[in-house]
């Protein structure tokens, strides 16, 4: 979470990542959802059933860890345990999204998952690689469960048959991340039209590795951080 943020901000980046989501047409409706985590350490969401264009901070519904409603006027969305689980392990981060933008979803249906390493900025921004995660039922036990081996290494994964999850400090930076993959999705796509893309050499790939990981970013970054931290 962004340090020393307060709840109406945390209500503002929410309310800004839903109306974003919907206007670049990453959800249909209320095909999404997204949480963060409050300074009193409780989770703040979209509720369920309303249009992600429409939703605003005083729609938004406070819950606890277990995802048991404790405030707000709407009710807490049924897909609650995939973040819970995101939340469970990974206590660095303060916001998780999901979406379903068109062309990621497309290689999610497929199974397949997209390997952006063409793409120095999509290399360092996620690690290339983005996963497809086994099919279970949304709002499944068993799809919280499938996320578990994912969590560690990724920022951002897709769901097969169903759509996209990423998380981060903040729902504004894990929005980011889906739109940065259904870009790399988008120019995979089209790539039908013009032959077939070139992946960067070898080597390139591991110089952006290692500055990800002098960012911070990814397993080895984070734990480099901490490091620092002590």
């Amino acid at each position: 979470m962004i340090p020393s943020v307060t709840l109406a901000e945390i209500e503002r980046l929410i309310t800004r990542a839903a109306g974003r989501m919907y206007d670049r047409g990453l959800v249909s409706g209320h095909w999404g959802n997204i949480t963060a985590i409050t300074p009193d350490g409780s989770l703040l969401g979209t509720p369920q059933g309303l249009c992600l264009k429409d939703v605003t901070a005083g729609d938004l519904v406070q819950m606890d860890r277990n995802g048991v409603k404790i405030g707000g006027r709407g009710r807490p969305f049924f897909e609650i345990g995939m973040h819970i689980a995101v939340y469970h392990e990974r206590p660095d981060i303060g916001a998780v999204v999901h979406a379903h933008p068109p062309a990621a979803t497309t290689f999610a249906c497929a199974g397949l998952p997209i390997d952006g390493r063409f793409s120095p900025e999509f290399t360092f921004m996620t690690g290339g690689v983005v996963p497809v995660v086994p099919f279970a039922m949304p709002g499944s036990r068993t799809l919280d469960n499938n996320l578990a081996p994912f969590l560690e290494k990724h920022d951002v994964v897709m769901l097969e048959n169903h759509g996209i999850l990423a998380w981060g400090p903040c729902p504004v930076t894990a929005l980011m991340l889906i739109e940065q993959v259904e870009e790399i999705a988008r120019i995979m796509l089209n790539s039908n039209q013009v032959g077939k893309i070139s992946p960067l050499p070898e080597e390139v790939v591991g110089l952006i590795m290692d500055a990800r990981t002098r960012a911070g970013r990814g397993p080895a970054g984070r734990e480099r951080k901490t490091v620092r931290g002590r």
